[in-house]
């Protein structure tokens, strides 16, 4: 393997951290130490942990960190719906993330289940 910065999923995710940064600075001034923290913290540390989970030697601690990557795109994905129901994100842009974060969730799961298998060879 290479490194983190060869994996798909972790340029997807900081596709998606771009995104998120880009969206929220639309929301009102009033969610500045609201939602827009809370979900760029959550956006970045998606493909924060990738690269710290990648740069660990053994497979089990890769696979902790894709897991709190996991949680955190979990995050962002309830954040972006509270935003959309709150009215600080419009349909359009809702849509677009919501398919940015489907195709990680599978990526994040593709890559766990094989971390899975390789651990599991003798």
């Amino acid at each position: 393997m290479g490194t983190h910065k060869d994996l798909v999923v972790w340029k997807n995710s900081m596709t998606l951290v771009s995104a998120v940064y880009r969206i929220t600075g639309n929301f009102p001034k009033c969610e500045r130490f609201g939602i827009t923290d809370q979900i760029r913290r959550a956006a970045v540390s998606i493909p924060v942990n990738i690269s710290e989970g990648a740069a660990r030697k053994l497979p089990g601690e890769f696979y902790q960190f894709l897991r709190i990557s996991f949680g955190s795109l979990a995050e962002v994905e309830t954040l972006l719906i509270i935003a959309f129901n709150l009215g600080y994100l419009p349909a359009s842009s809702y849509e677009e993330l919501h398919k940015q974060i489907f195709t990680i969730t599978n990526q994040l799961n593709k890559l766990l289940q094989a971390i899975k298998q390789k651990r599991s060879q003798p």
